[in-house]
């Protein structure tokens, strides 16, 4: 079977050596998602394991069509009766982009008709009640090429279970966790958020740290599924569980302005089971001392003022940081902001900027890592 995780923007790459590194094959990465080889074992081992996936995609067919005729056809082609039961509930959503089949409703209904046309003539029933398990059909239409999908997890990847309250501006985990990656933490890591929000950043990495796969609090839409064997979910969480380490040097160091803040990240942490590696305080920007005593590894994700009247609040506060955020050797800075003058503000360039995606919003991941006395 060939699957598909979708990533944000600019993750890409890190997702695919994240799918190698826990035992995928045939990873290929393009703009905004990654393909890979598998079966059942692998579907749920990357819906428990993903950090910076967004979701686990099963790819059944893969045509072009320019008419709903060949849309039609196309769809009606698959084996349904493999992953569609007599009473599975089956909708339809996805996107056309530079296509000639530009209407969304209309794909939609026509993919429909064609599943239910398949499905009639193999089970010799022409309703279907669509009472049971739900199994999410996805299409994407890309200049004429269609893929169709089911979507094996349900919620997004991103919903690990552990912040099920946040601030008004929540880091997405999936985000979180590239940012980790990219800082290089690791299990004797010591890592500093001085505007830690809901602790997102700190929890995140505290868990990469511990080795806790960010799916094992959740569930996944496939477990319901009549096609899916029963204890693929289960032998893979024993696995993942088993790779959780005990021990570990790591020391996440959290504060923040906003003492509801503080007790978010508190809450959270408590909830992912890191709360033992996290401490955190209230603390003003412009009182704000870095650990002296051993070397750290600063993320953050400041206010990016994009509301008119809080750009220059924004950029009062990144000068704050360039002066409480100094240069030492041995420490390292990762900063996430859509600020175009960032740099000038912080008072230095970064050794390394990649591009990154909030959300929608593009953003720059500013990067001080080189030695430096």
């Amino acid at each position: 079977m060939r699957l598909v995780v979708p990533t944000l923007f600019g993750l890409e790459g890190l997702a695919a050596d994240e799918l190698r590194y826990i035992g995928m094959e045939n990873v290929s990465a393009e703009n905004g998602r990654v393909f890979f080889d598998g079966d059942f074992e692998e579907i749920a081992r990357a819906n428990i394991r993903s950090r910076m996936g967004e979701r686990v995609l099963l790819l059944l067919s893969s045509f072009t069509a320019t008419s709903f005729e060949e849309l039609f056809q196309g769809v009606r082609a698959i084996e349904w009766e493999q992953w569609l039961g007599k009473t599975d509930a089956f909708p339809v959503k996805g996107w056309s982009l530079n296509s000639v089949l530009h209407s969304v409703p209309d794909c939609q209904s026509i993919i429909k008709k064609a599943i239910v046309t398949r499905l009639s003539e193999r089970y010799k029933i022409e309703w279907f009640e669509e009472s049971g398990p739900t199994v999410q059909v996805q299409f994407s239409i890309m200049k004429d090429e269609v893929m169709i999908l089911l979507d094996t997890s349900g919620p997004g990847l991103h919903k690990r279970g552990y912040r099920a309250n946040a601030n008004e501006a929540p880091l997405r985990e999936t985000l979180a966790a590239g940012m980790v990656d990219l800082a290089h933490v690791r299990s004797g890591s010591t890592v500093v958020d001085p505007m830690c929000g809901s602790g997102t950043i700190l929890i995140e990495a505290a868990m990469k740290a511990r080795n806790i796969s960010p799916g094992l609090m959740r569930r996944f839409a496939c477990e319901k599924w009549s096609c899916f064997p029963e204890d693929i979910f289960k032998q893979e969480r024993a696995a993942a569980k088993a790779l959780i380490r005990k021990d570990v040097d790591f020391h996440g160091l959290g504060s923040d302005i906003d003492q509801k803040a503080v007790n978010l990240t508190r809450e959270n942490a408590k909830k992912a089971h890191v709360d033992d590696l996290i401490r955190v305080s209230r603390l003003d920007m412009r009182r704000y001392r870095l650990p002296s005593d051993t070397p750290v590894i600063v993320i953050c994700n400041p206010p990016y003022g994009e509301r008119m009247m809080e750009k220059e609040e924004a950029e009062a506060l990144y000068q704050i940081m360039g002066e409480r955020l100094p240069q030492r050797a041995g420490n390292s800075y990762y900063i996430i902001t859509s600020h175009p003058d960032f740099e000038h503000f912080f008072g230095r360039a970064a050794d390394r900027k990649r591009k990154l995606y909030n959300g929608m919003l593009q953003c720059q991941f500013y990067m001080y890592y080189k030695r430096k006395l």
